[in-house]
């Protein structure tokens, strides 16, 4: 058996030049290194691998070979807080709470807990990693109830479509879900999606079965394209992911609200609660929100506030504001003021 496993396969594991021995399984090799086989996802040569199927599989020299997880990268509402009989739909699946949360940036495990319990949230997102073979890793799911939340794996730091979609695949196969937010980005500075990319992508993600909520511009035409792709949602962003600047464009929000059917999240850069407030007034549907939570001084204490914006800023919404005028107008009647004559 020795001689057996003397001459090295040469592969590639998780993008790094690997050899692995000759004659052990992939299952026998991830059981060696202290690998739990329900806690990762294998593909080989892109081509996702079924676990029932890895005990036979003797990987080859050339290989290219992707051991995933999700990483970090709702809780029973206040009664009354959250808006009555208006429930956001999205795939026909309905959510009481508008805040969608991220699980990337925080503390510690305990804090995101802590923070998903107080934002109400009932969706949460997850990206999709390599596993660390050598120091065993930890899921994400294992910290995430999937009875409580809905996972959203995402495409984050995606830069193809082709990468898109294979990261979604293996994000389908981690979670069991087949919702995904498709983030394709074009420009590594900005972190800009790029539009073109993401359309094509959503389009065949449609075509394989997925619920696509996907990351854009604030760009009216983009959102149209988006929806005839089949999106389930459209995500414009408010600003630069992670920038905390707020929704720089308004206006750009109530264009793609007033030309789709379908919800918009308004997705990154929000940075304060009045942040959400008026992406939500603006007629957003929801808003995702993550570092603006994870990095706050109090994270639990940011989390609440997001979840009372977002359900003030929708009732504000709902209710309709006056409109603005150039010159001032009295609140109360002139006439009948007292007057010294």
């Amino acid at each position: 058996m020795a001689e057996a496993f003397a001459d090295p396969v040469p592969v590639t594991l998780n993008g790094k030049p690997a050899e692995l021995p000759r004659g052990q399984s992939l299952l026998a090799h991830l059981v060696a290194r202290g690998v739990d086989p329900a806690r990762v996802v294998v593909a080989v040569n892109r081509e996702i691998v079924p676990r029932a199927r890895w005990s036979d599989l003797y990987p080859a020299a050339g290989d290219r070979l992707e051991v995933v997880h999700v990483v970090v990268g709702g809780a029973s509402p206040d009664a009354g807080l959250e808006v009555d009989h208006d429930p956001l739909v999205i795939a026909g699946v309905s959510f009481r709470s508008r805040l969608i949360c991220g699980t990337g940036k925080f503390p510690d495990a305990a804090t995101m807990a802590a923070a998903h319990a107080a934002a109400g949230a009932e969706m949460v997102t997850v990206a999709v990693r390599y596993f660390d073979l050598d120091l065993g890793g930890r899921s994400l799911l294992a910290e995430l109830d999937p009875c409580r939340y809905r996972l959203l794996p995402n495409t984050a730091g995606a830069y193809t479509a082709e990468d898109a979609l294979h990261m979604a695949e293996l994000g389908r196969a981690a979670t069991g879900t087949n919702w995904v937010k498709l983030e394709v980005i074009g420009d590594k500075d900005s972190l800009w999606p790029d539009v073109a990319a993401t359309v094509e992508a959503c389009r065949e993600l449609v075509r394989r079965g997925f619920v696509v909520l996907p990351y854009t511009a604030p760009d009216p035409v983009a959102a149209v394209r988006l929806e005839e792709a089949g999106a389930a949602t459209v995500m414009p962003l408010g600003s630069p992911i992670g920038s905390g600047q707020g929704v720089l464009d308004v206006a750009s929000i109530r264009r793609i609200v007033g030309r789709v059917h379908v919800p918009v999240v308004v997705d990154a850069g929000i940075g304060s609660p009045s942040d959400a407030a008026l992406a939500m007034e603006a007629g957003a549907s929801a808003v995702l929100v993550n570092t603006a939570i994870a990095r706050a001084e109090d994270p639990v204490a940011m989390a609440r506030a997001m979840r009372l914006a977002v359900v003030a800023g929708r009732l504000g919404h709902r209710a309709g504001r006056i409109p603005r005028r150039e010159e001032a107008t009295p609140s109360t009647t002139t006439a009948g003021v007292p007057r010294v004559e």
